[in-house]
């Protein structure tokens, strides 16, 4: 089955997509904990996110300092096997509603 994402329009802003569609945009989020380590969480997000390794570590420093971080905003169906991975490997993981800010 072919993964289906808002961001695979270029041609679209993504404003102009969430006006033409029903679909809402949602929020990969993770939490830090006191037991997974940076190589981990680092390795975990190259693998399901396909993060580069700079994103992927600057996410676990801001996840370790902040408590949490957005890793990943698209359509709830793209969203859910990547967070389900990211749970099946120890991280603590939830999707969110996108709240513009």
């Amino acid at each position: 089955m072919e993964k289906k994402s808002l961001f695979s329009r270029p041609e679209e802003s993504i404003a102009e997509a969430l006006q033409d569609s029903s679909e809402q945009l949602s929020e990969l989020i993770v939490y830090n904990d006191d037991f997974n380590t940076f190589d981990w969480v680092i390795q975990c997000f190259i693998e399901i996110c396909n993060h580069t390794f700079e994103q992927s570590e600057q996410l676990s420093l801001l996840i370790h300092y902040k408590g949490k971080a957005v890793v990943k905003t698209d359509l709830l169906e793209v969203l859910q096997p990547m967070k389900d991975a990211l749970v099946d490997r120890g991280l603590s993981a939830v999707i969110e509603r996108f709240q513009a800010k």
